[in-house]
């Protein structure tokens, strides 16, 4: 039931508006433990398979031997190391991607890597000494009295992620550019802000904040500007043509605004490709139609991926 004309008659109407709150889907499934219990699932089952994961290997350089993928040189706690593989699956920044490349790749492609641009992201934690405070799972607020952009109420989405009953966790959520004054500010200081935003906002008291943690997040969301969609093209070309064992996925590997849902099926997409199907990963969320419906309460895809492998 939602239209822009219905917005806008809403707007119009202020002495007539609907009570009720519309959405696309009534119910959400969540992880107790919130999304990153999905990862540590994950992590067990590749080791679980006698497969490797391997944590604090910090990407330096891409080694490429005629138009194929050689080797990966990470940077460890115990120096450099040297990885050789046939196939790379990357979810880095695409910038640094081609930045990682040795030898250097041609002024054209590194030109359209740099030109991507990045917006990041903080968000400040506050323990609170409430055992409810307001239904929502989250907000965006639209005050200019308030830096943040959006608060989260961890407990709403699942009452696990607050071991304490009697208390509340909130996230706020700040739109940054890492370097920026918020961005460099102590964390003591940004949990100060933080609770004295919500105070402002009367959404809890700055009385009842008895503890927060800060946890800053770079190249959180992929910027579109002027110039993004010809360097992304340019670099989807590139990668497709000449490059095609190293597939950049998920939202910074293609600097796409994906959902979450879509970046997990880049990487399946790409898995399926090692395995000898063919399948254009920059089509997803692309070309098919992906739309929130209600079947029955509960959503799903208006349109699937082809069954079938599709051409590149």
């Amino acid at each position: 039931n939602l239209s822009l004309g219905k917005a806008i008659l809403n707007a119009a109407s202020l002495n007539k508006r609907s009570k009720k709150i519309k959405s696309l889907i009534n119910s959400f499934r969540y992880p107790r433990l919130g999304p990153g219990q999905m990862w540590e699932v994950c992590r067990d089952k590749i080791r679980n398979f006698g497969s490797r994961v391997l944590m604090n290997h910090h990407v330096r350089g891409v080694e490429l031997e005629n138009d194929r993928v050689r080797a990966v040189r990470v940077m460890t706690e115990d120096g450099e190391k040297r990885f050789e593989f046939d196939h790379v699956i990357s979810t880095m920044p695409v910038k640094h991607l081609v930045r990682a490349f040795e030898p250097s790749v041609e002024p054209d492609i590194a030109e359209a890597g740099d030109g991507l641009k990045y917006r990041d992201f903080l968000t400040v934690a506050l323990m609170v000494r409430q055992e409810k405070l307001f239904p929502d799972n989250w907000i965006y607020i639209h005050s200019p009295d308030v830096q943040m952009g959006r608060i989260q109420n961890f407990k709403n989405w699942s009452p696990d992620m607050v071991p304490d009953a009697s208390k509340t966790c909130l996230g706020l959520e700040y739109f940054v550019f890492e370097g920026n004054e918020l961005w460099n500010s102590p964390d003591d200081r940004l949990v100060e802000l933080g609770a004295a935003e919500v105070d402002k906002l009367k959404l809890a008291s700055k009385g009842d904040v008895e503890d927060g943690t800060v946890v800053r997040m770079p190249k959180a969301y992929p910027v579109y500007d002027s110039k993004f969609q010809a360097a992304v093209q340019t670099l989807r070309s590139w990668f497709t043509e000449a490059l095609p064992d190293v597939q950049p996925v998920g939202r910074n590997g293609q600097h796409r605004y994906n959902n979450q849902d879509h970046s997990m099926l880049t990487s399946v997409l790409a898995v399926r490709n090692i395995l000898g199907e063919r399948h254009d990963v920059w089509n997803v969320n692309e070309d098919e139609e992906y739309h929130e419906t209600m079947d029955r309460g509960v959503p799903r895809r208006v349109s699937d991926p082809p069954s079938t492998p599709a051409t590149t």
